[in-house]
């Protein structure tokens, strides 16, 4: 059986990060691949509402569009709320019983939550990295990050997911080396992305 890891600390976190994101932030590049910290938002906001509905069961949108819809105005204030409300429906028991949708994808629903919770806590880190802020990853959450995404890596990476993994020394924080699974670089720098421009 899947384990189980309240969502609400990586949520929180992803949050912490939101005042110090002014307006100017909004069309530098982040980690993602030629996605910048706007469009990851407006990603998060989408995300939050979808993961959501798939813990009440509701009934799947089918996949989020290609390219992010232009960010919300009030994203200062949805995204907290629909954070809050994304861990608080996966803490329902139900939630976790039976089968998920989400994005047009069906799986367990106890798997369905470890998808949302590493979108949280990966994106999260993206948009720490992005507007040089401090990202203090819940352990917790990393461990059944690291524990969903090691068996999933492919040297291709894995479409719509990872893009190919980087090299992380074993020894580094597990934080990094659940980064670098993902496919991102766990040194990288808003900087370095102008300097290869």
């Amino acid at each position: 059986m899947t384990p189980f890891v309240d969502l609400a600390p990586a949520a929180d976190r992803v949050v912490r990060l939101l005042d110090a994101i002014t307006d100017d932030r909004l069309d530098a590049p982040t980690p993602c691949a030629e996605t910048t910290v706007g469009n990851l938002l407006s990603h998060l906001l989408g995300l939050a509402e979808a993961f959501r509905g798939a813990a009440a069961k509701e009934s799947d949108p089918g996949p989020p569009p290609a390219v992010a819809p232009p960010l919300d105005p009030h994203w200062r204030r949805l995204l907290p709320q629909r954070l809050d409300a994304l861990a608080a429906a996966w803490r329902d028991p139900a939630a976790r019983e039976g089968t998920a949708r989400a994005g047009g994808v069906e799986m367990p629903a106890a798997v369905m939550a470890l998808v949302a919770l590493d979108e949280l806590v990966l994106h999260a880190w993206d948009i720490a990295r992005a507007t040089g802020q401090v990202y203090d990853a819940d352990p917790a959450s990393v461990q059944a990050c690291f524990a969903f995404v090691a068996p999933a890596v492919r040297p291709e990476g894995v479409p719509g997911l990872f893009g190919p993994p980087v090299p992380v020394p074993d020894d580094a924080p597990a934080l990094d080396r659940l980064v670098g699974l993902s496919g991102r670089d766990p040194s990288w720098t808003p900087a370095a992305v102008g300097a290869t421009r």
